[in-house]
């Protein structure tokens, strides 16, 4: 399979960016942002009408009109985002899959930054794969109570990250830029939130720290210390700039599902417990 270097996948997701950023006359706008909605059959009966966006971003982007109802059990771990669970399962030998027939190594996803005792405690943990889809809403939340107390950046391809793109290159996700949160619930349990970046996605955001810059010319890896981040459950965390994945990745016995491989979710639906 031919592949795209880092700079071309780069430059055409920023060359998509400006073009999302472009405030256009309102009446080419809503055309764009109708055209869009019809394209990927986005549904936005929770959200504002198309033509009442600015941008193209501020429709990928889009805030719910009414806030999700969330379980206020303890226990109940929420999704962070509405997507497709593309791949769930036990994580063996360092090993979790990115779908069905190709794996990576987690050590290899979550980088020399990540302390090798933390990520020890990842065996036979359990593994999750969020794809946001370009119709999905692009905002991601907090699954629990946590603390966050590092994030890494690291810069790399922007390949696509749908199903058949994941099916063509190996370990995609280590290919792929992407910021990692390591996060620790209530009980002092640990997860990582790992955001993949993809051809399109420009920008990741993050709102608890408007430092990590993402997709940036002449980006250089990053990591962050945090003493005291705390973010309550369904808490907004940031937001694609189009649709994406998210990996989560839970130390072992601390995270039982509730959903299986192939389900399609909602932000604030119950997805496991602790």
């Amino acid at each position: 399979m031919k592949r795209f270097p880092l700079f071309k996948t780069s430059l055409i997701s920023r060359i998509f960016g400006s073009f999302a950023t472009k405030v256009f006359p309102p009446l080419y706008q809503s055309v764009i942002n109708r055209l869009y909605v019809s394209i990927v059959h986005a549904d936005l009966s929770e959200f504002e009408p198309a033509q009442s966006y600015t941008t193209l971003n501020k429709l990928f982007t889009r805030q719910l009109k009414v806030p999700r109802s969330i379980s206020n059990e303890n226990d109940i771990i929420i999704s962070p985002c509405d997507s497709l669970i593309s791949a769930a399962g036990t994580i063996h030998n360092n090993l979790a899959m990115q779908i069905k027939g190709f794996s990576y190594d987690i050590n290899a996803l979550l980088s020399d930054y990540m302390s090798k005792k933390f990520k020890a405690r990842l065996e036979d943990g359990f593994f999750l794969n969020f794809y946001l889809s370009p119709k999905d809403y692009h905002r991601y939340h907090a699954p629990c109570d946590m603390r966050i107390t590092k994030a890494v950046h690291i810069p790399g391809k922007l390949y696509p990250v749908n199903l058949t793109w994941l099916k063509k290159v190996d370990a995609l996700f280590v290919e792929n830029e992407r910021v990692i949160l390591e996060c620790f619930t209530t009980e002092n349990t640990l997860f990582y939130m790992v955001f993949v970046g993809a051809l399109n996605v420009g920008k990741m955001a993050f709102t608890f720290d408007d430092t990590i810059q993402t997709n940036a010319k002449n980006a250089l890896q990053q990591y962050y210390l945090y003493d005291n981040i705390s973010l309550k459950k369904g808490e907004e965390l940031g937001h694609f700039c189009m649709g994406s994945t998210i990996v989560m990745l839970f130390e072992k016995e601390s995270f039982t599902p509730l959903i299986q491989e192939g389900s399609t979710i909602q932000f604030g639906q119950g997805i496991g417990t602790k």
